[in-house]
């Protein structure tokens, strides 16, 4: 894809005659066949047409934060401006790629206009197409208060239990229907199982009575009461389909921390402000039921669900958890980017903190300026393709257009905030030069080939130990087997997707999970040769080898590490399988083999060959 840097020198040019419209043009078509930088021709093509005319870039283009403006300053600007331009549009390709759900994309920048895209997993081309090129939205849309938030989540979860028990019924229903019509062909048996059915019945309601004067009496807002505590989990999960699946936190006016929160019956609900978290898996079961048909008709008409763009980074950082937050927003918005001049990442000097400046046109600064006066101390997001990138609380009136918009955790977030709120300020298109699509035949041979590599790994690790280590060789190749499993059965239970460069990890690891045997077994053997008793060796050979054990897999793991924080699509897949594989090992090598080993020697074992 490239981004058409073009428009924006021509966008920004004020004064504009036909001298500069030739060196626009003139630098458009060099640039169509030139990878040069698009500053660097702008500058040669000015120098040849314009300034033979007299003419300079400052009588064509004006920078209101730059003083005593030169040629030099302004063509730095531009280039500032450009190179802005390409992350915004990164940004924006990355948020709707994230969106679409695609797995293990890639997006790289490539010379000073282009970007490099790898979807692998895409099942409709024109689609992802038309999502790629369509323009930006940025929209500035006002936070509904929590109470009502609180109030939409509520009639959701009652809709779904309602259609929930309502399917169920149906499923009894046809269950029914089936049994009588068994019956009908074996009355004597029907006979039987009804007398049987009523002694039940009345013994169930024998123990129901003995039940309802041991326990508390439910009231409405502990409906549970008295019931057994994972029958309180599967009715709570009955009655609440929709909020089991975020967190509600709650602090009270009094300014004391977040307490987890759980709604009930109730129809008002404590003051105080409210956070609404969800993770990655939880996140895509909400989305499919809020993009359900039926749900849609549930939720009030001005009231949209969003969900923050990124992950709460300070949470990533301290567990590694993937934290969204939720957003019950006004669905018509108050502004949107298209108000936006400039916005800028920097560090307020009264607090040290990062902080991004905005500034807006003359109708923006206006209509700012009434919206912001009436909404003090109300939240107000800031939204790019329907993510949520920021929900800043209005403090004052910001006439004027300027606004000063705290809370960023660190620079990069603060960074990131300022290219979103850039991009709608500028026209610059991204324009799809270059497709190239790989068929499944090309992706059947590349996996067919993968398996067939994992599988001579496999036989060739399993032959090599049972030749070399005999019968602990075959124990040893037991625990590389569930190796294998536990891999995989991870992968799955994440959803991820098994690559080429996954199933590289998968078979280094294969090779790797037999290394911590090789170390146990060498010291078994060494501990037999000195006359011990075969259970004796096993104690030292595991407690002996542990340490080494434990070395080599951390040391591995650190590498796995740094490759997964610091890499990107395709080694971030193999970083991935290598550490899952690298734990699975530990387990399997140590734990797995010694119960092995243990419980032959508790059937009588007095001899196990080791080579």
């Amino acid at each position: 894809m490239e981004v058409d840097v073009i428009r924006l020198l021509d966008a920004t040019a004020q004064n504009k005659d036909a001298v500069i419209e030739q060196v626009i043009d003139t630098t458009r078509q060099i640039a169509k066949v030139s990878d040069e930088n698009v500053i660097d021709i702008f500058k040669r093509e000015f120098d040849q047409i314009a300034r033979p005319q007299g003419k300079t870039l400052t009588q064509y283009y004006y920078f209101g934060n730059l003083r005593d403006a030169t040629d030099d300053k302004i063509l730095a600007e531009l280039k500032t401006n450009l190179d802005g331009a390409v992350e915004r549009a990164k940004e924006i390709i990355r948020n709707r790629v994230d969106q679409y759900g695609l797995t293990e994309p890639t997006i790289q920048t490539q010379g000073s206009r282009r970007i490099i895209l790898e979807l692998p997993g895409v099942s409709n081309e024109t689609e992802v197409r038309h999502l790629l090129e369509g323009t930006a939205l940025l929209e500035f849309k006002m936070v509904k208060d929590e109470d009502v938030a609180l109030h939409v989540f509520q009639n959701i979860d009652k809709y779904l239990a309602r259609v929930n028990k309502q399917d169920t019924s149906a499923t009894d229903t046809s269950h029914k229907k089936a049994d009588s019509t068994m019956a009908n062909a074996d009355s004597a048996k029907t006979a039987t199982d009804s007398s049987s059915t009523a002694f039940d019945a009345s013994n169930a309601a024998n123990d129901s009575t003995t039940a309802s004067a041991d326990t508390t009496k439910p009231d409405s807002l502990h409906p549970y009461a008295g019931l057994p505590q994972e029958e309180q989990r599967k009715r709570y999960l009955a009655d609440h389909p929709f909020t089991s699946l975020f967190y509600i936190l709650h602090q009270s006016e009094a300014g004391s921390n977040f307490d987890e929160y759980g709604i009930m019956n109730q129809t008002t609900f404590p003051k105080g402000n409210y956070l609404f978290r969800t993770d990655d898996k939880n996140k895509r079961k909400m989305q499919d039921i809020l993009n359900r048909p039926d749900v849609r008709h549930v939720i009030p008409e001005d009231v949209q669900i969003c969900f923050s763009a990124k992950p709460d980074p300070t949470i990533l950082q301290r567990s590694g958890q993937n934290i969204y937050d939720i957003y019950a927003v006004n669905s018509v918005p108050e502004l949107t980017g298209d108000v936006v001049t400039d916005a800028r990442a920097t560090i307020d000097p009264n607090s040290s903190q990062p902080e991004v400046l905005m500034e807006m046109n003359s109708d923006g600064a206006r209509d700012w300026a009434r919206i912001t006066g009436a909404n003090i101390k109300k939240r107000c997001a800031i939204i790019l393709d329907s993510g949520v990138y920021s929900a800043p609380t209005i403090q004052s009136k910001i006439p004027g257009g300027h606004s000063q918009i705290t809370g960023s955790s660190n620079m990069d977030e603060a960074k990131l905030l300022a290219i979103v709120l850039k991009a709608g300020a500028l026209p610059a298109p991204v324009q799809i030069i270059e497709e190239h699509t790989v068929g499944p035949s090309l992706g059947d041979d590349s996996i067919r080939e993968g398996l067939i590599s994992s599988l001579a790994a496999f036989l060739g690790v399993v032959l090599f130990m049972i030749f070399y280590y005999a019968r602990g060789g075959l124990v040893a190749d037991i625990a590389v087997l569930m190796n294998c499993l536990i891999i995989l059965g991870v992968l799955a239970a994440f959803g991820a997707t098994l690559t080429l460069p996954g199933i590289a990890g998968v078979i280094l690891t294969i090779g790797m999970a037999v290394d911590a045997n090789v170390l146990i077994f060498e010291r078994i053997r060494e501990e037999l040769a000195t006359g011990k008793t075969l259970r004796v060796s096993l104690d030292l050979g595991y407690k002996r080898s542990f340490r080494t054990i434990i070395d080599s897999h951390i040391t591995t793991m650190l590498t796995g590490i740094i490759l997964l924080q610091f890499g990107t699509g395709t080694i971030q897949g193999f970083a991935i399988t290598l550490i899952i594989g690298l734990l699975a090992s530990l387990f399997t090598a140590v734990v797995v083999t010694r119960t092995i080993f243990d419980l032959m020697l508790d059937r009588g074992t007095h001899t196990i060959n080791f080579g």
